[in-house]
């Protein structure tokens, strides 16, 4: 399926994942979508695929521009790849940022409520 926004047309694909999640992919990426009830209020999460990246540095980086909502780890603790890390509010959406890689975390560079901007490190792994 395709669709236009102003000039340009993007290719999309929507698919039911069960559960109330949706998953849509936009030109090759991958958002999944669904809702999660923690405080009796609707949330909702969207889940991104981002481009490949150097594994070698061994950070977490920004995927976009927003604001930390939410953080799960601390330093010290041991991360495995897929792990929620934090949520990342950008455009009234919970976007879930989740490890790569597996490590220990050896600095957390963010704080609930401070703003960040795209490929600004969040979290050092060692």
């Amino acid at each position: 399926m395709e669709i236009k926004i102003g000039e340009k047309v993007y290719d999309i694909e929507i698919s039911e994942l069960g559960e109330g999640k949706v998953k849509i992919v936009v030109n090759g990426k991958e958002f999944i979508f669904g809702e999660i009830n923690e405080t009796k209020e609707k949330i909702s999460i969207a889940k991104a695929s981002f481009p490949k990246r150097d594994f070698s540095k061994k950070e977490i980086l920004a995927p976009i521009d927003g604001i930390i909502s939410e953080i799960f780890v601390k330093e010290g603790d041991f991360v495995k790849k897929n792990q929620k890390l934090l949520f990342l509010s950008s455009m009234k959406m919970e976007n879930e940022i989740v490890s790569d890689l597996e490590g220990k975390i050896k600095e957390v560079l963010v704080k609930k409520g401070q703003k960040v901007k795209k490929d600004e490190v969040l979290i050092k792994l060692i």
